[in-house]
């Protein structure tokens, strides 16, 4: 099991509450639970909210008797590891970067649908409102090549600069660029923290910046913006080159919004019936995981610390996640 952060005496009795409480709850398990003395492996990818998600799961599933185990993994590699079995559970598969993937690794028959975590995704290319006067036509993507200049940096010049997330999340940044005739170059960002940091150096300094934003996060409520309006996502956009106003080309659209789904081995369902439930039963809203992301991020406090407030002050949200009988 993953060690914890030291925590304050406060921190410690809140943990204690909380087990207690989990305790109460959990003594209406059916019986047998755990059915396995196995680890259940939790992936941990390159973001804060995800990390959150699977601790809170991970605690309620530790509480329930089982031993969890966090490993850190790509976004879209740990496919392989869930399909598998090297990988149990993965907290977070955003439609609006892993939809594809999903779809394909469920059809291997070797990983199974834990279903929707309640928090709906949306990521696309985002700006500062500040520059609307620099750049009037914005949000509007036909603006975007107008103010190509405004966005360039001594890298990408005479093209603009994207800041796109890191490389392992995916996202179709450079074939929408090609698809739309865009004069943009796609830099990624090493981690999520230096994606943050270099948002908010830009925003303190009312530098231009354009750059990859997602909800749920605090970003997007902690700093004025909009989000670019490309032409609005469909299926078809993604899989046949003649929709759109490209017609040799996929991805000339924005990205899907939509859902945040768990997603697990198949063989779990055998070896951990009762925890897959409780994972199928978890529910987490946008506006909770902002502000606990915000905790994080902003106000520098330790995830797991975070994470215990949360369960200590939500208590009948995780309870009903446990099933009874």
């Amino acid at each position: 099991m993953t060690s914890r952060h030291a925590i304050t005496t406060t921190t410690a009795r809140l943990l204690l509450g909380a087990t207690m409480l989990a305790t109460a709850a959990g003594s209406a398990f059916a019986q047998g639970v755990p059915e396995s003395d196995e680890p259940i492996k939790m992936t941990i990818n390159d973001w804060t909210g995800q990390e959150i998600t699977t601790k809170v799961m991970g605690s309620v599933l530790e509480e329930m008797g089982y031993t969890v185990e966090y490993v850190q993994a790509d976004y879209l590699a740990q496919f392989a590891g869930l399909e598998s079995g090297d990988l149990d559970v993965a907290m977070e598969i955003w439609e609006t970067t892993g939809k594809d993937a999903l779809a394909k690794s469920l059809e291997s028959g070797n990983t199974v649908d834990l279903g929707e975590t309640g928090m709906e995704a949306k990521e696309e290319w985002w700006f500062p409102a500040y520059l609307k006067e620099d750049c009037p036509g914005l949000p509007d993507w036909k603006a975007l090549n107008d103010c190509a200049e405004l966005f360039a940096t001594p890298e990408t010049s005479p093209k603009g600069r994207y800041l796109g997330g890191p490389v392992t999340w995916g996202g179709h940044d450079e074939e929408r660029i090609e698809a739309l005739g865009l004069n943009y170059e796609v830099i990624h960002a090493g981690t999520d923290a230096a994606l943050l940091a270099e948002l908010k150096s830009a925003y303190q300094r009312k530098k231009p910046i354009l750059t990859w934003i997602y909800a749920p996060h605090w970003a997007p409520i902690e700093f004025e913006g909009e989000w670019i309006q490309f032409p609005e996502y469909e299926d078809a956009c993604y899989n046949d080159p003649k929709w759109g106003t490209n017609p040799d080309k996929a991805y000339d659209c924005g990205k899907p919004y939509g859902w945040i789904k768990a997603v697990g081995w198949a063989g779990g369902e055998k070896e951990w019936p009762a925890a897959y439930q409780a994972i199928r039963n978890f529910t987490m809203t946008n506006d909770d995981m902002g502000e606990m992301i915000g905790k994080v991020d902003v106000d520098g406090m330790p995830i797991d610390v975070v994470v215990d407030e949360w369960l200590e002050t939500h208590q009948d949200t995780w309870k009903s996640w446990i099933p009874k009988g």
